[in-house]
């Protein structure tokens, strides 16, 4: 297996709402708000659905690189439920070798709320549900191995189980990815992101946002200072400022595709990562990975929801 991503099974439910709905709410626009069941249903009740996928930020990385043609897995826990059977099913079609067993548990499958604004950017609210609960005994260490690269997403630090599936990974694992995944997970876990980046992980993914907020910055000079100095593959998308990689000291660039006509900025970091890991495992130069992801990125925004 070439990449394997551990990660919170969550099924989207994606719908269109204008900036009044996020203001009378209190939600910060594109940020991730963690939620309860309750607080799910009070928020959707009276929204249109516009669509209904098995999602989650690494998964969805997992499914671009599978229709890439590349033998990828995902571990990550649902219940044995219907959006549970949906999740797996969802993945199965998508040809990724789903890794874990699902099993009746006390709480439903996770869902994610995501709400798409007028300006195509989106506001996630996630209630975890059984996600939030994969553990250390739910990932298989001879699989890890036996992967060339673990791809493991920030926001499994929300909740405390799927920190010890995440050491545990890291311990198996040939060579770690991670996504730091929002602003706010960041800003919640500064100081244990800040150690996993120096020393556990070799490949990292941020925007430019998340980055600057990691080492305590403004100046974007500082984070390619940061990058240089740490024996590390960083990659950092920077929207229409298009994209950057920082390894072994050499800073390689990739502009933004032009002209695009945006309709749901969902997913684009997953596919970003995607497109990028693509090249990792087929030995492809930096500057190729950064325009393949790139080029996968442009394509998801063009669409709703984070599946190509």
């Amino acid at each position: 297996m070439k990449i394997l991503g551990i990660g919170n099974a969550i099924v989207d439910v994606l719908c269109k709402v204008d900036d009044e709905f996020l203001i009378k709410n209190s939600l910060t626009k594109s940020t991730m708000k963690l939620i309860d069941e309750t607080e799910f249903k009070n928020l959707l009740s009276g929204l249109s659905i516009e669509d209904t996928i098995s999602g989650g930020s690494v998964a969805n990385s997992i499914v671009g690189l599978s229709q890439l043609g590349n033998d990828v897995g995902f571990i990550g826990k649902v219940n044995d439920d219907d959006l549970g059977q949906k999740y797996e099913n969802g993945l199965q079609k998508e040809k990724v070798n789903f890794l874990y067993s699902k099993k009746k548990e006390p709480i439903p499958t996770g869902t994610c709320l995501i709400l798409i604004t007028p300006d195509s950017e989106r506001t996630m609210c996630t209630f975890l549900g059984t996600a939030g609960k994969v553990n250390d005994k739910d990932v298989d260490s001879e699989q890890i191995k036996k992967a060339e690269i673990t791809f493991l997403e920030g926001y499994l630090w929300d909740e405390g189980e799927p920190k010890k599936a995440f050491d545990k990974a890291i311990l198996n694992s040939n060579k770690v990815a991670m996504s730091l995944s929002d602003l706010f997970c960041v800003e919640r876990h500064k100081s244990q992101f800040l150690e996993l980046v120096k020393n556990k992980l070799d490949i990292i993914f941020s925007n430019e946002q998340e980055i600057l907020s990691l080492i305590g910055s403004k100046s974007f000079d500082d984070a390619i200072t940061f990058g240089k100095n740490l024996n590390k593959n960083i990659v950092i998308t920077r929207g229409e400022k298009g994209a950057i990689a920082v390894t072994k000291g050499e800073v390689v660039e990739c502009a933004a595709e032009k002209n695009l006509n945006i309709i749901d900025l969902t997913g684009a970091g997953d596919l970003f990562a995607a497109g990028y890991l693509h090249g990792v495992i087929n030995g492809m130069n930096i500057k190729d990975c950064l325009h393949k992801g790139t080029e996968l990125s442009s394509k998801i925004i063009q669409k709703i929801g984070a599946r190509i």
